[in-house]
């Protein structure tokens, strides 16, 4: 009886550790993320949320470099915007990105942030984390090995 209590009870702790997010590691520390990989998750993004847990953010994953550029439309967190390319590389950051409404600013449009060179994964955390981390040209992000492709 007791085996099978212990059973029970590991198998409901194994699925509450399945949340949906992915590890990735940054300067030593783990971020759980939401990985998205396509349009539709791209253009929504982290819109919309109230709040996120201090080591959870978002990784956009694209099918290849380019230049990138992201705007905080809908969304009412302010965060850190940071780039990395297809050797997982540190490229730019916008950090302390504000959050902006539907409306956005008086002419009705949010501010984008691109990338200051080619980029392939855009991991978006609260805001501040990006400067605590002290991030520089090279540092690297650690990623899943098994990422969903970009579409």
């Amino acid at each position: 009886m007791r085996n099978a209590i212990l059973m029970v009870l590991f198998g409901l702790l194994s699925s509450c550790a399945s949340d949906g997010t992915e590890r990735v590691m940054l300067k030593g520390q783990t971020f759980h993320v939401e990985v998205v990989s396509d349009d539709a998750g791209r253009e929504r993004g982290l819109m919309f949320r109230d709040q996120m847990a201090a080591d959870h953010g978002m990784l956009f994953v694209f099918p290849h470099s380019q230049n990138l550029s992201f705007w905080m439309k809908n969304t009412h967190i302010p965060l850190d915007i940071l780039y990395f390319d297809d050797a997982f590389g540190f490229v730019s950051a916008a950090l302390g990105t504000p959050p902006c409404g539907q409306t956005g600013s008086l002419n009705n449009r949010c501010p984008n942030y691109p990338s200051t060179g080619m980029a392939r994964y855009v991991l978006e955390l609260n805001a501040g984390i990006g400067a605590a981390l002290q991030l520089q040209p090279g540092d690297r992000i650690e990623l899943p090995e098994d990422l969903p492709p970009a579409h």
